[in-house]
């Protein structure tokens, strides 16, 4: 009796997810309907909730394995194959084997970051992120198309450039750029009152031009990585572009490897893994 208790799954953090799962498939079935800017914000939308699920998941104690699971699954058809298809659908099909070649880069490219990630919680420097993140990429992808859709430009006239930002997004998120995660914010502490007025005009811009402003502060972030990485190392080699670089020595905290050793061994048991740290 006491184990038939434990059976089943929490509700709410799951609940989120499966929201942001709908919204990755409601991205795809409205770009096969020609609505690519309703697909492109339903990318966006399954980046807020991909950004809940886990934070409401501890602050409830409700992590569990299943959640985990079931957030990687959601996040690769929204971060994945909805942006990839979105993007093919819009300004890639007319490319022939060009076009889906470079949504299929995109594609691995999302599979192979998550399973990264899964494979590096409590290993990796949470200060930084090993490649770009799949909601970063969903984000410059589809903001992209949004901004086409809002200038009124034909996807196919472009789909060279379409299919380069498609590529190239792909082959950041399994990069070894470092990207910073700004997990060291507080956010529990105390800020000026200005910081609410700051705060207040930057939703205003974005409310101003969402396409516009959205695209650009996901671009920016994106050619933040070669840049940090190319300030930060003497000498750059392979390993600080690409290959199997499970973990980068600056990113490294200065405490002795037995102290980093036993604060992952504690952060695995104690956290579960986030999309919004992964990614």
């Amino acid at each position: 009796m006491s184990e038939s208790k434990h059976k089943g799954i929490y509700l709410l953090p799951n609940l989120l997810t499966t929201a942001g799962l709908f919204s990755g498939f409601f991205a795809v079935v409205s770009s096969m309907n020609g609505r690519f800017e309703a697909a492109a914000v339903a990318v966006f939308v399954a980046m807020i909730f991909d950004g809940l699920d886990g934070r409401v998941a501890r602050i409830t104690n409700t992590q569990s394995d299943f959640g985990a699971e079931y957030d990687s699954m959601a996040d690769m058809v929204s971060f994945g194959m909805a942006p990839a298809l979105v993007a093919y659908n819009w300004g890639l099909s007319d490319l022939g084997k060009l076009g889906w070649f470079a949504a299929f880069i995109y594609v691995a490219g999302a599979a192979l970051r998550l399973a990264r990630f899964n494979t590096q919680v409590g290993i990796a420097d949470k200060r930084f992120f090993q490649g770009l993140a799949s909601p970063a990429a969903a984000a410059v992808v589809c903001g992209f198309v949004w901004l086409g859709v809002e200038y009124d430009i034909n996807g196919n006239d472009i789909g060279i450039v379409v299919a380069l930002i498609t590529g190239v997004s792909g082959l950041l998120m399994v990069s070894n750029f470092k990207y910073n995660s700004f997990k060291e914010l507080n956010w529990n502490g105390k800020v000026p009152f200005v910081a609410l007025l700051i705060i207040l005009l930057i939703f205003i811009i974005v409310a101003t031009e969402p396409a516009l402003v959205l695209f650009i502060v996901f671009a920016l972030y994106a050619l933040a990585g070669p840049i940090n990485t190319f300030r930060t190392v003497d000498k750059v080699t392979l390993s600080d572009v690409v290959g199997d670089q499970l973990e980068d020595a600056d990113f490294t905290p200065a405490e002795s490897t037995e102290d980093v050793k036993t604060e992952q061994s504690e952060d695995v048991v104690k956290e579960e893994p986030l999309e919004s740290d992964k990614k």
